[in-house]
């Protein structure tokens, strides 16, 4: 059975900084392309880090590109979000998948609420 844990949601301030973590179990990430994304309350869910396998190529969305930088360790099979200089707007539950195309059952995701 395939399991991704997410963790490392929290409340923090305005401009503060989390890291989110991605524990993948059942299945090896080694060859696919990983991502997170993110659901605002009453948004649909959008993908806003992606990072290749091989090369470690990455992708971001403009509203986090310069902000958040995901990264992977194939050994822990795990990926990782560093998120800095976040903002209200950043508010949502936060999930990792396959990307471009997710490839599991969401799970539940970590809830980043940033907030003064």
């Amino acid at each position: 059975q395939v399991q991704l844990v997410k963790s490392g949601g929290d409340l923090v301030q305005p401009g503060g900084s989390l890291r989110l973590s991605c524990v993948v179990s059942g299945f090896s990430l080694d060859y696919y392309a990983a991502g997170w994304f993110r659901q605002a309350p009453g948004q649909e869910r959008e993908d806003i880090a992606c990072i290749n396998s091989t090369d470690r190529s990455t992708y971001y969305a403009d509203s986090v590109n310069g902000r958040f930088t995901i990264s992977r360790d194939n050994a822990k099979n795990t990926v990782y979000l560093q998120m800095n200089s976040l903002s209200p707007e950043d508010t949502a539950v936060y999930y990792c998948n396959t990307a471009p195309m997710p490839s599991f059952p969401w799970g539940q995701g970590t809830q980043v609420t940033v907030s003064s």
